[in-house]
């Protein structure tokens, strides 16, 4: 029986190896492992018990299953653990947990653990980056209606709202490359951080451990390796979480009815919308997504709450860190995955994006003209104001803002009938859009193929 979704709905089944009890158990073992092979380079193991040592240093000779029998007596993991290795090290046993401390091997196993979650993230966003790279420059100058405050704007290009999207995720690429170094770190210096019952060269104990692991040295340690490393990592899963869900929220958007401008790919031999509505085609996978980001950001609080132990520990975190960190990792993946898959199959409808502004009659194109007609001598308040006018009367009476244009002497008297005409033209009023296209489009595959 599976209660968790996570064990039967959601996420990569590679990615949530690294959280599962296989996967802690896997890197405590191989923590261990390092322990006693930095006590070797120090001299204070012999290279036999050290060769001993590394051979059953996996799981097939430290089961999991003979942990749990002996957990299940001592009550307590780390020992557990200790005591199956040093049965499968037979005489070499001694030497397995020299001068540690449980949480020294709890928490450097998971520093590998965000380690090798960082890998997975960060390949994940590249991909969906490639992808949405892709999506703007092919719709580079594909003119839409902007909308602000849920009401028409002005003229954009879908690909500059893509754009946006794209220097966003380049910028979390930017932010996990500076902050791995500080949040892949282990610690090694004991129960309360002296280092004491690592002897006089505790510091170099630690260093070789950890720089063999692949991991950071830290400076300072309680027990613990300082929790603001794991709020700066789940900050970073809900940051991308974010990103996601507002363009799958747009794109959820753009695809109701009465817009339908943009959407999710739909198999329509085979996938069902709805059990009764047969019409339906419903952007399931990104409300899905949508969902889970939610979930990924609610992990913030408990892990700013787990940065607050007592004295230099406390067990209040520990308990709590089993979620925290495997769901929010294991869900931000998911979440990656699933807005690339969405980006992947987007349709986007141009036609309609036009005929969308063209329901509008013109007065979208109100801005381009008052901007035009400062640019003819008129002050910026006046031109406004003449605007404002001629807007709102085509707002009353339900014409074209064009044709109440073509009547106010304030216009006409300044502009031709052919300028007018080409004021009213959407494609005129989307700046320098491509610009900004071809420039995030440029800078986000530099940094992810360099």
């Amino acid at each position: 029986m599976h209660f968790c979704p996570l064990d039967y709905r959601y996420g990569d089944q590679s990615f949530k190896r690294i959280w599962s009890d296989i996967g802690r158990h896997e890197r405590q073992v191989e923590v261990e492992r390092a322990l006693v092979w930095a006590h070797r380079e120090l001299g204070r193991v012999s290279a036999d018990d050290y060769a001993a040592v590394e051979a059953i240093s996996n799981p097939e000779h430290v089961r999991i299953e003979r942990v749990a029998e002996i957990e299940a007596e001592t009550r307590h993991d780390i020992m557990a653990l200790t005591k199956a290795m040093a049965e499968a090290a037979g005489d070499a046993g001694w030497c397995i947990h020299l001068g540690a401390t449980s949480n020294d091997i709890v928490d450097t196993a998971v520093a590998l653990q965000l380690r090798d979650s960082m890998i997975m993230l960060r390949s994940a966003l590249c991909e969906l980056i490639r992808v949405t790279a892709d999506l703007a420059e092919r719709e580079r100058d594909t003119v839409m209606l902007g909308r602000t405050h849920g009401q028409a704007a002005v003229p954009i290009t879908f690909g500059l709202k893509v754009a946006v999207w794209l220097d966003e995720m380049r910028r979390h690429l930017i932010r996990i490359d500076e902050a791995a170094p500080r949040i892949a770190v282990g610690k090694f210096l004991g129960a309360v951080g002296t280092g004491a019952a690592q002897g006089d060269d505790a510091r170099e104990l630690q260093r070789l451990i950890l720089e063999h692991l692949g991991l950071g040295v830290p400076l300072a340690t309680t027990q613990v390796v300082g929790r603001d490393r794991y709020v700066e990592y789940v900050s970073w899963l809900a940051n991308v979480a974010t990103t996601c869900e507002k363009i799958l929220q747009e794109i959820r958007n753009l695809q109701r009815s009465e817009i339908s401008e943009a959407g999710e790919g739909f198999d329509v031999k085979k996938q069902v919308g709805s059990s009764t509505m047969a019409h339906k085609k419903n952007p399931i996978k990104s409300e899905n997504a949508s969902g889970l980001a939610r979930i990924v950001r609610s992990f913030i609080i408990p892990t700013y709450e787990n940065a607050l132990l007592w004295h230099e520990r406390d067990l209040a975190n520990s308990s709590s860190e089993r979620f925290t960190l495997s769901h929010s990792s294991a869900l931000c993946h998911d979440v990656i995955i699933k807005t690339t898959q969405v980006l992947t199959n987007l349709w986007v409808d141009a036609q309609r994006m036009l005929a969308n502004i063209d329901a509008q009659r013109g007065l979208v194109m109100a801005e381009k003209i008052m901007i035009e007609l400062v640019g003819k001598g008129v002050a910026r308040d006046d031109a406004h104001e003449i605007l404002r006018t001629a807007s709102f009367t085509a707002v009353d009476t339900g014409e074209h803002l064009h044709d109440v244009c073509r009547r106010t002497d304030a216009l006409t008297s300044v502009f031709s009938a052919e300028e007018m005409d080409a004021m009213f033209e959407p494609s005129s009023h989307i700046g320098v859009s491509g610009e900004i296209v071809d420039e995030a489009v440029a800078l986000a595959r530099n940094f992810i193929d360099g």
